[in-house]
């Protein structure tokens, strides 16, 4: 103990003497009718080793003892679970809640430090009207975060509470069979980080390996990332229901900036919202993404496409030569004259390396599209004219 109660007054008057603790769902079990062993000044707090009453209780049937492990004023400190160290509104830990809060509460860790720090807390919740939680957690007007919504658990998590692993069953040598109160399963890896933590490295909020797990587990949830052209301002609102409005879909994003225009297509289920600003547009696809709900159905939320691109394509100047316009006739192939055998190229003149009997290629270049394609559409070789040969 930090003190024995043969001292002064002074070290005796912060002790801590409780009638219940301050636990979690998980923690305290499903059992209404649990019994509970008090233990006044029982053991020293693991993280301000002051002595504080120590309770000890059983959450269920086939699960194992627990017991209060800090003091009540260190867990008002964190607004945490007296034993398991978790977060009493979102059962988080507190690395998680810190950094999705952006909190940082550097707790004094030197022995004089620590004591002078908690007695002002011990003042301070003392005087306070509410029951809360104290130093930088207490001073936030609001315990809100999206992130942590995410994360939490929304039914108590009981299977924390079964028993430890029976060490003679893993050896074999185990002989109480069901009547063991340990549990008869195989250990995990010793390589895994999860099989070795620390509970001050919990309270403190650092090298927690539950809280890295979280970590990244939330960094790999799926979040909509904004285009790269900063001119679409456009978002597309699928899932709708039939009876859904335009005034419906107003009124969930009107919040977010200035609407240019809603056009709603009943017959898909789906609307398309464009902002007058980029940023208008930006924000509420952070803020709806996976979140919107539009008479109690959930909303599907993208990013509508650029429409340059869509008309962009066929457009470019390579493209346009050999693909054929709609409208127009296919190409006619082009009339070789004096050349009757293949023993002459078109202009009269044999080209270098030229052999008797090779043939012309079959595919010839295709004329300029809107000249004539075939001899009868042109006027010239419709006989009024009679072609001049040269003279020698």
């Amino acid at each position: 103990m930090a003190a024995s109660l043969s001292t002064n007054s002074y070290n005796r008057q912060n002790w801590e003497d409780a009638d219940f603790p301050i636990l979690c769902q998980t923690c305290l079990g499903d059992n209404p009718y649990i019994r509970m062993t008090k233990e006044k000044y029982g053991k020293e707090c693991k993280i301000c080793t002051r002595p504080f009453t120590v309770f000890r209780w059983c959450p269920g049937a086939k699960m194992r003892f627990k017991k209060t492990e800090v003091c009540q004023t260190c867990a008002k400190l964190k607004n945490v679970c007296q034993t398991c160290m978790l977060d009493l509104e979102y059962g988080l830990p507190i690395q998680v809640r810190d950094a999705a809060l952006k909190i940082k509460d550097d707790l004094p860790k030197s022995d004089v430090n620590r004591e002078y720090y908690l007695q002002n807390v011990d003042a301070a919740l003392a005087t306070s009207d509410t029951i809360g939680p104290g130093g930088a957690l207490g001073k936030l007007p609001s315990h809100k975060s999206e992130l942590l919504a995410k994360l939490a658990r929304t039914t108590p998590y009981y299977k924390r509470n079964r028993p430890h692993i029976c060490s003679f069953w893993v050896k074999g040598e185990c002989k109480r069979g069901e009547e063991c109160p340990y549990r008869h399963d195989k250990p995990t890896d010793p390589d895994d980080p999860l099989s070795n933590q620390n509970i001050k490295d919990r309270y403190y909020g650092v090298n927690d390996p539950v809280a890295e797990k979280l970590l990244k587990r939330a960094q790999a949830m799926p979040c909509l990332e904004p285009p790269e052209d900063k001119m679409i301002t456009t978002l597309y609102c699928g899932g709708l229901d039939e009876g859904v409005g335009e005034q419906d879909i107003k009124n969930a994003f009107y919040a977010y900036g200035e609407i240019r225009s809603i056009t709603l297509v009943g017959k898909q289920g789906c609307a398309f919202i464009q902002f007058t600003k980029r940023s208008s547009a930006e924000s509420a696809a952070e803020k709806t993404f996976n979140k919107l709900l539009i008479r109690g159905s959930k909303v599907t939320i993208r990013w509508g496409k650029s429409q340059g691109k869509t008309a962009a394509i066929g457009t470019s100047p390579d493209q346009g030569m050999g693909q054929m316009v709609p409208g127009h006739l296919p190409a006619a192939p082009v009339e070789v004259t004096k050349n009757y055998f293949g023993l002459a190229a078109p202009g009269g003149s044999a080209p270098a390396g030229f052999m008797p009997g090779m043939s012309l290629p079959s595919s010839l270049p295709a004329p300029p599209l809107g000249g004539s394609q075939y001899p009868s559409q042109d006027p010239s070789r419709m006989g009024a004219q009679a072609q001049q040969q040269p003279q020698y």
